[in-house]
Parts: structure tokens; sequence; C-alpha cells
């Protein structure tokens, strides 16, 4: 059995993969290119499904409850802090793709939306994700015994199975792929 803090960190790979395609993104903006609307719609697609409803998903559902349960602080501490940059990622998704609309209607504001939202949500999962791998799976794994584990991992299937259905991780990683292909060659 894979440990869930492991398949959290393997998430984290392919966020972490999303975020270099994000910076390609607004390298590019920066030297001149305009967004290819259908690029930045597939960002948006993974960062709100694969990034927060899946993978924020476990840690919220399954993950977090636990570690409150075996004594580490919500209020205070390290969980907090996860729960408030999990709803500050959303606030700069959502910025993205209000962006994105203005940018279909030809709002002159609308790049400079997307490229402050797409900057802000870089750093901020960039330390994010340093953070839970260093800090907060070390913490759970030190905590939380293997029978907690296996449920906190049975919760995950279900998180993959209800909110997303069957074959969609793949999808999404395929968009990931896709992505890759076409912004960082």
């Amino acid at each position: 059995m894979i440990k869930p803090t492991d398949e959290l960190r393997q998430e984290h790979d392919a966020i972490l993969e999303m975020l270099k395609v994000m910076e390609s993104i607004l390298k590019k903006k920066e030297s001149g290119e305009t967004y290819h609307l259908t690029q930045l719609e597939g960002v948006v697609e993974f960062l709100k499904i694969f990034a927060d409803l899946c993978h924020h998903g476990k840690e919220e559902d399954y993950l977090f409850p636990a570690l409150e349960q075996a004594g580490i602080p919500r209020e205070g501490g390290p969980i907090g802090v996860m729960l408030h940059e999990h709803i500050m990622g959303r606030d700069f998704i959502r910025g993205i793709s209000d962006g994105i609309l203005r940018k279909k209607v030809n709002d002159p504001e609308a790049d400079g939306i997307i490229t402050r939202n797409m900057g802000f949500y870089i750093q901020l999962l960039t330390q994010h994700i340093q953070k839970e791998n260093n800090i907060l799976f070390t913490l759970a794994e030190m905590h939380l015994d293997e029978g907690v584990q296996k449920e906190i991992s049975l919760g995950f299937r279900k998180v993959e199975t209800e909110r997303l259905g069957p074959g969609k991780h793949e999808e999404l990683k395929q968009i990931l792929n896709n992505l890759k292909s076409a912004c960082l060659e």
C-alpha cells in the first residue's frame, strides 16, 4: 500500500509541473506573445479539478481531520495555514477564470488580471507544496499509525471515484502532458 502522504507528494509533482507550464506561459506573454485561450482553459480545468477538487479535497476531508484527531492543532497550527492557503489558491484560480472571460470579450484589463493571478498562484503553491511536503506530511507520517493511514487511503479512493469519476484523473494528466508539450519545448 502506498502511504497517503506519498500519494499526495506524487500529486504535488504533477501540480509543480503545471506551475512550470504556467511560468512558461507568463514568460511568453512577457516576450510579446499572446495567450492561447485553450491553453489557459486547460490550466484552469487542471487546477480546479486536479489540484483543488481532488488533491485539496483529499487533504481537507481525510488527512487534515486525521491529523487533528492525532492532536495536531488546526487553529494556530499548520492545518489552519494550509486551509487558508487553499482558500487563497481558489481565489487566484477564480481570478484567472475571470481574466479568461474578459479576454474573450476583448477587455483591455484581461491580460493583467490573468498575469497577476497566475503569478500569485505560482508563488503561493510553490511555497505551499514545500510546507506540506517537508512539514505537514512529516508530521502525518510520525503521528498517524498504519490503520489510520489505510483509512485515509480508502477515503482518497472515494474522492477519486465520487468526485472525479472514472477516467477523469487520466484525462487531467493528459491535459497536463499536452500543455507540457505545447509550452515547455
